[in-house]
Formats: C-alpha cells, structure tokens, sequence
C-alpha cells in the first residue's frame, strides 16, 4: 500500500476505536439520572462569581431569584473586581425582581496564586457557611453558577433531587451554550463534542473510574465535600477551575456526575470568530499543561484522526489509490455520524456534520495560538487578567 493509504488506514482504525471504545462520548443521552423528591429540602447557597457582567447579568441573574425550590436557599454573588457596575446592577435587578435573597459582596483583588473566579468561590462560600453556623445549620450544598448561566424554574430542585436520590456529591450539568451566529454555529457544537471526547461522560459517571470532569457554568456540590476535598483552596491555581474541582471531590472520595443540560443555558454571546478564539485560545494549553510534547501530540493525533480522512479521499481519487480512497472516505463518514446526535442536542442543520474537519483545525489552530500566547507572557487571560502557569504560583 501506498503511504497515503496507510494513513487513511490508520486515521480509519482511531475511528473505530472512537466510535466503539471511548465512552460513546458521542452521545447526547447523558442527562439528569433519576429523581424522587426528598422529604425535607435541604438549605442551598447559590454562589455566583461575576466579574464585569453587566451585560449578561439581566437575562441571567433573574432566572436564579425566580427558582422554584421548596427549602430554604439564598443568592451570593461575588463582584469580582467590576468596572462596569456589576454589583450595583445585581442588587438593582433583586430590589426590581424579588425572589431568593441576594446578597452582594466584593472581596477585593486576588491574592498571588489565585485564580480571580475561584477567589471569588472561597469568599461566596466562606460567606455561606458563616451564615449557616450562626443560625446552627449550614447550607447542605453549594450550586456554583457563573453570571451568564440562565436556569429554569425549577432547575435547583431537579438538581438538589437528583444529588439526593442518586448519593452524589458532585452534579454538573453542561450548560448549553448559546447558537445563533454562523460562527457560533460551526464552533460552539464542536466544543461540546470534543470536551465530550476528552472526558466521555459514561466515564466521568462510572463509580470508582479515574476519569474526572465538570461543567464550572453548573455545578452543585455538598458542602461536607467541598471541605473534605479542600476546595477551592486546594486548586486555588487551576485556570481549568471545573476539571480540577471534580478531580479533587473524586480524590477525596467524593461520587460525582455530569451531563448535558435543559434548562440550564448560557446568554453569553460569541458572535465572532475573535470572541470564540479567545475563548478556546485562553485556555487550550493549559490543558495541555503547558507541555510541549503534549501539543505535539495534540497537533498529529488532530492531523491523523480528523484531516487525514478527507484529504486522503482526496489524494486517492485524484491517483486513483482505491484504498486510499475508500478508506479515508469511510474514516470521514464515521466521523460525521458521531457529530449528529450533538447537532440535532443543538438544534443546528446536519448538513453541518461534514465541515467537522474544518471546525477541527480552527481548534488546532487556536491551541497553538494558546501555546504562543503562553510563551509571550499572554497566557490564560481573561478581562484584564493573565494568570501563571501552576507551578509559577507562589505557595501558601
């Protein structure tokens, strides 16, 4: 066989393995697991960090004072350094709204080794524990949301019950994320098929297994976890603060789930190919942490398992390498299948499934940049803030 058949033999086989012995992380049937309602509800802090919201804050903020739930729950949000009058809106909206109580605080900068959104945590949950012991009950659990997560009625209810009945410590639900422009609608689809790659659910929620994920737009977390696992002081510096959170809960022993959301959306607009990138870019390599190799290996396993297929389709029609051809196409088919189910949880055309390869390398593309960025000093910023690579960190 020729060089370019066996590439699309081998980028071929990656896809059978995707396709049959990776978690099904192509599936979009992950939800909520069951729920009964418990007898008593169990007092909740919702705790929102939010830095320079003002604009997001309206069509989110009242979702969360509107909640549907039985016992007794209050609202933190944590401003986070705002320039735009975030706080003072926040307070607007509950005095406008009604609703859950809301109490607004602002901690001040971060202190050095600390990320600016789990400062603001350690504060909103301080806050809520503080409150808790001098009324002799703390809160039973934490919803971590950010500022521009809208959630439906009755979404800390279903929650609450589904951590209830199932004995979770963690529940995280993947907001879904906002599909309106036409980048939005090439790249924001693919985000969540390739989060959904990296951590497949089925995993994440197997008990005992060593993979570890959230969603950090949506996460309720027990309180008696969140200090067994030492959080957020134990992974003060993580710039993946959601991935870092549910890997120290799983460390401590803690069960944890995660799933696609209803009811739970994100009003953030990324209207364009700038806004998305620096989404991504900010964040790529310390995915990858910080490690050369590592992008390496990223920049060829993309190459072979989501270019190779359509280009040695290409390659083998124009020479007329049948196995080439044959098997490259059949590579890009399989791909494609297991991109449907998360467009149609998207509601966006199936015509889109076959520009994956495309999508795949604005994702290459923006990981490198990631890498770049780093290594100019640029890394992992984020409205005014550039934060150091973990090792960098002073320690406490």
């Amino acid at each position: 066989m020729s060089a370019v058949a066996w590439i699309a033999v081998g980028s071929l086989a990656a896809w059978g393995w995707l396709l049959l012995g990776h978690g099904f992380f192509w599936r979009t049937d992950q939800r909520l697991p069951r729920r009964e309602e418990p007898d008593v509800w169990p007092d909740v802090a919702v705790v929102v960090p939010a830095r320079d919201e003002a604009q997001v804050l309206p069509l989110s903020l009242p979702s969360l004072l509107a909640q549907d739930y039985p016992g007794r729950a209050e609202i933190i949000l944590v401003d986070d350094g705002s320039e735009d009058g975030t706080g003072a809106l926040a307070r607007e909206l509950a005095g406008l709204r009604g609703g859950l109580p809301l109490t607004v605080i602002s901690p001040g900068d971060p202190e050095p080794g600390w990320t600016g959104k789990l400062w603001a945590l350690r504060h909103g949950i301080a806050l809520a524990r503080e409150r808790g012991r001098e009324d002799g009950r703390e809160p039973e659990y934490l919803l971590l949301t950010d500022a521009d997560i809208a959630h439906a009625p009755g979404s800390l209810r279903e929650l609450v019950a589904a951590a209830r009945t199932n004995h979770l410590d963690l529940v995280s639900q993947m907001a879904r994320l906002r599909v309106v422009s036409a980048w939005e609608r090439l790249v924001v689809p693919a985000f969540v098929y390739f989060f959904g790659q990296l951590y497949p659910f089925r995993w994440v929620n197997r008990t005992g297994a060593r993979t570890a994920a959230a969603a950090g737009g949506c996460v309720l977390l027990r309180t008696e976890a969140a200090v067994r696992a030492r959080v957020p002081d134990s992974i003060r510096q993580a710039v993946i603060d959601d991935v870092s959170l549910a890997g120290a809960v799983r460390r401590s022993g803690g069960r944890i789930w995660l799933g696609l959301a209803e009811g739970v959306d994100s009003v953030r607009p990324y209207p364009r190919l700038g806004d998305l990138w620096r989404m991504v870019s900010r964040s790529a390599y310390a995915q990858l942490r910080h490690s050369p190799p590592l992008l390496a290996g990223t920049v060829v396993g993309l190459a072979l398992v989501y270019l190779a297929p359509p280009l040695t389709l290409c390659a083998g029609v124009l020479s007329v390498d049948g196995v080439a051809a044959w098997a490259g196409g059949l590579a890009w088919a399989v791909m494609t299948a297991t991109y449907l189910p998360v467009l149609r949880y998207y509601r966006q055309p199936l015509w889109l499934a076959p520009l994956l390869p495309f999508t795949a390398v604005l994702y290459l593309l923006m990981t490198v940049d990631s890498a770049v960025q780093h290594y100019r000093g640029r890394g992992a910023a984020w409205k005014g803030r550039t934060y150091a690579r973990p090792e960098a960190a002073p320690e406490r």
